[in-house]
C-alpha cells in the first residue's frame, strides 16, 4: 500500500505516546509537580499530534467526529472512544500530581488500561482486513502493543523494562516480517479467485482494466523492491532495537537516553514505513501487480 507520511507519524507517535501514558497511569516514574508536568507534556504531545495527524490523509477532516457514532461495528469508532476516555482520565490523574502533589492510583489504573486499550483499537483497524493477509495476523496487535510500551518505557526512563520491551518488540517485528512474506500465498488469493474465473480454466492477465491509473492502483498497488526492503529491514532494525538497547546498557546519562530514544523512534518510523510499503492488497491481483 502507499506508505502515507500522516498514517505513519500517527501510529507511532500516538502509540509512544499512549504507552508513556501506560506507564506514568501505573506511578513509573513517580513524580509529581512540575517534573511530572514535564512527562505528561511530553505524552500528550506524542499522543495527541498523532491523533490529529491522522486526520490529515482524510479526504473530508470536518467529517472525522461522525466516526464516534459506529462503535458498535467500527474499530475505528471504538479507538476514538478509547482515546478520549484515556486524555481525559490521564489528564484528572496528571492534574492531581501536578497540582495536589496526590496520585489517584483508581484513576491512573483506568487511564493506563484505557492507553493500551486505544493502541489495541488503532492496530484492529489493520488487523481486521483480510483484503490485506500481512496485515490479517494476531502479530499485527501484539506488535503495535510491544512497539507502543517500548517507547512509553523509554521516555519514562524505566531503563530496565525497556531494554526488555524494546527486545520483545524486535522478535515480534522480524516474526512479523517472516510470518508475512508468505501471507498473500498462504491465503490462496489468486487472479483466478481475483476474477472469478477459475473454474474455466487457468487465467492471466492479456491486458490491464484500463490504460491509465486510477484510485485503487495509486493507494493499494504500491510496490517495493525486494532488495530496498531487505536493506531498510536491517537498518530499522538496528537503529530501533540493537542500538538503542546498547546505549540503555551503558553507564547512564541524559545525553546516551536521548541518543537511545532518537534511534528507537527513527527505527520505528522505518518499520511502520515498511508496514504499510509491504502491505500487498489482494486487489492488486485484479491489476497483474502481484
Amino acid at each position: 500500500m502507499h506508505p502515507a507520511p500522516s498514517v505513519i507519524f500517527f501510529t507511532v507517535f500516538s502509540g509512544i505516546g499512549f504507552g508513556l501514558l501506560t506507564f506514568l497511569g501505573l506511578g513509573y516514574p513517580a513524580v509529581t509537580g512540575w517534573s511530572a508536568f514535564a512527562f505528561f507534556a511530553i505524552a500528550y504531545l506524542c499522543a495527541v499530534g498523532g491523533l490529529v495527524s491522522s486526520t490529515f490523509h482524510l479526504g473530508h477532516p470536518e467529517r472525522a467526529l461522525k466516526a464516534f457514532t459506529q462503535w458498535r461495528s467500527s474499530w475505528l469508532s471504538r479507538e476514538g472512544w478509547c482515546a478520549v476516555i484515556a486524555l481525559i482520565a490521564m489528564g484528572l490523574y496528571g492534574a492531581g500530581l501536578v497540582f495536589f502533589d496526590q496520585r489517584w492510583g483508581l484513576l491512573g489504573l483506568i487511564g493506563a488500561i484505557f492507553s493500551l486499550l486505544t493502541v489495541f483499537t488503532t492496530s484492529m483497524i489493520y488487523t481486521q482486513l483480510k483484503t490485506i493477509p500481512r496485515w490479517n495476523s494476531p502479530l499485527t496487535p501484539a506488535m503495535f502493543l510491544s512497539f507502543s510500551l517500548a517507547g512509553g518505557a523509554l521516555l519514562a526512563g524505566q531503563v530496565t523494562w525497556a531494554m526488555a520491551l524494546i527486545a520483545i518488540a524486535g522478535v515480534i517485528q522480524v516474526v512479523l516480517w517472516m510470518q508475512g512474506d508468505g501471507a498473500l500465498k498462504g491465503s490462496g488469493t489468486t487472479l483466478a479467485t481475483a476474477t472469478g474465473l477459475g473454474t474455466n480454466g487457468s487465467v492471466r492477465a492479456f491486458e490491464p482494466p484500463h490504460t491509465g491509473t486510477n484510485y485503487l492502483l495509486k493507494e493499494f498497488a504500491f510496490i517495493v523492491g525486494r532488495k530496498h526492503s531487505i536493506k531498510l529491514r536491517v537498518i530499522s532494525f538496528v537503529l530501533m532495537v540493537l542500538l538503542p538497547v546498547l546505549l540503555l546498557a551503558m553507564p547512564f546519562s541524559h545525553g546516551i537516553a536521548i541518543l537511545a530514544v532518537l534511534s528507537h523512534v527513527t527505527g520505528a518510523l522505518a518499520s511502520r514505513w515498511l508496514f504499510f510499503a509491504e502491505a500487498e492488497h489482494v486487489v492488486g491481483l485484479y491489476y497483474g501487480k502481484r
